[in-house]
């Protein structure tokens, strides 16, 4: 992986260059379906979404024209998890619409050592409450939980200490396992 490579074209997607986003796809695919694998490792095991459709659904949302300013390649790839969380959220709103019963079943223990099994809805509903009243805690699940990133990696996406994301992720954790049986 060329991460000059990287960096330059992120930076001219950032200017606008939409051919550029097309390049750099190719460059953190494999990331991607990592980052894929661990959202869809939380879904129900019949999920009907696959890794490499949640990745170009994501992709599409990128391309799509949304606010670009992207930094680096974790940041990139944050927000690639972003989309991709959104993705889920928005099927699973879509399966519960035509069924109208029942919830899509997530896992949240697996990165967040909670036990409980709540559904994706639920979760993406706590998150929103969660940053109403501490944006950067809410941002840690995100990169944590739906991204897979370390805390070294979100520490330097969101420009703050590994502490301090290791203390927001702790106390987002405790948050959010309260929120969620409640």
């Amino acid at each position: 992986m060329n991460d000059r490579a990287t960096h330059d074209l992120i930076a001219k997607w950032r200017a606008g260059d939409e051919q550029a986003l097309k390049e750099l796809l190719p460059l953190i695919y494999e990331q991607l379906h990592h980052v894929a694998r661990q959202h869809l490792r939380k879904q129900r095991a019949n999920h009907t979404l696959q890794t490499t459709a949640l990745i170009h659904e994501a992709y599409l949302r990128l391309a799509g024209g949304i606010d670009v300013s992207v930094r680096d390649r974790n940041h990139f790839v944050a927000l690639a998890s972003r989309m991709m969380r959104q993705v889920l959220v928005d099927h699973a709103r879509g399966r519960l619409a035509a069924k109208r019963q029942g919830g899509v079943r997530v896992t949240l223990s697996e990165a967040a050592d909670v036990a409980d099994e709540v559904d994706v809805l639920g979760i993406d509903e706590a998150l929103t409450r969660l940053s109403e009243f501490d944006e950067q805690q809410a941002r840690v699940v995100e990169l944590r939980f739906f991204g897979g990133l370390s805390i070294q990696e979100a520490a330097a996406v969101l420009h703050v200490s590994e502490s301090t994301v290791k203390r927001d992720w702790t106390m987002a954790r405790t948050w959010l396992s309260r929120e969620l049986q409640n």
